[in-house]
């Protein structure tokens, strides 16, 4: 099978799994609505963030309440995509392993890892979230007066596309430690509030902060890139460090990811 032939096999696979899950989603839509009013309630809450910048008229070195929007929105955007459609999955890992269910799916003639880490989407989570992000996104770009146009669009969507990335890679590697140990709630805690340090710019924090958030565990990449890009606060080393991230974190999952599974078929047997 070719590449192309491989790839449209799991672009329909993921069609079908997104078109199952909204199907069981609506077979309980009272759970399913509650769920979209609970997320709106948070989304309310990460507003509260926005109104205290505009009252308090913060500014974190050059940049303003107005261009401080547009890292919340990005933040708030990708926590749609995180939760909605990786995070549902990841925290099901460790329950695969536990209670031996992992054997079964192991059986299917699909990459397993896809299965595993994106077979549930939840819309619940996801819409809020991405909708909420995207209109943050449209008024910061209007209240900063950008321009239109495919330089900035085109890299705003190139920095999202890899902070998309590097999210899956990242919060996976955390979870494949359950191939090892029991219980991993305190590496769920640590992973989550390693997320939540995204919701502002990284220039709020210490220059060590940068180098680790960067460098060692590159978390700012995922929601300041985009709006450092447009404002011109990137270096072109930052651009290239970026790009090449998540090649760096695609080897190092696969590596545990393998290990961890040799590791389960030896407990197993």
């Amino acid at each position: 099978m070719s590449l192309a032939q491989l790839l449209k096999k799991y672009i329909r696979l993921y069609a079908l799994f997104i078109k199952n899950s909204i199907i069981a989603q609506m077979e309980y839509r009272t759970n399913f609505i509650t769920g979209i009013l609970v997320e709106t309630a948070y989304l309310f809450a990460k507003c509260l963030y926005v109104i205290v910048v505009y009252q308090t008229d913060l500014h974190i070195g050059s940049i303003g309440p107005d261009q401080i929007l547009m890292f919340i929105g990005t933040y708030t955007f990708l926590t749609g995509i995180y939760w909605g459609l990786f995070g549902i999955n990841f925290i099901k890992l460790p329950e695969h392993i536990r209670n031996g269910t992992l054997e079964l799916l192991m059986t299917k003639p699909i990459s397993l890892q896809f299965l595993v880490t994106l077979r549930h989407v939840d819309m619940g989570l996801a819409l809020p979230n991405i909708i909420g992000g995207i209109i943050m996104i449209v008024i910061s770009w209007n209240k900063v007066n950008l321009d239109v146009n495919f330089y900035n669009v085109g890299g705003f969507i190139f920095f999202i596309v890899i902070g998309v990335i590097i999210t899956y890679f990242l919060f996976l590697i955390p979870q494949i430690l359950s191939f090892w140990f029991v219980k991993t709630s305190a590496i769920d805690d640590v992973s989550n509030s390693l997320w939540d340090f995204n919701n502002m710019p990284m220039t709020l924090y210490p220059k060590w902060a940068h180098f680790i958030g960067m460098y060692l565990i590159p978390i700012f990449i995922i929601t300041n890139f985009g709006p450092l890009f447009l404002y011109d606060e990137l270096k072109v080393s930052d651009v290239f460090w970026a790009a090449g991230v998540p090649f760096i974190l695609i080897s190092l999952m696969r590596l545990m990811w393998n290990k961890g599974l040799r590791n389960y078929s030896s407990a197993s047997s």
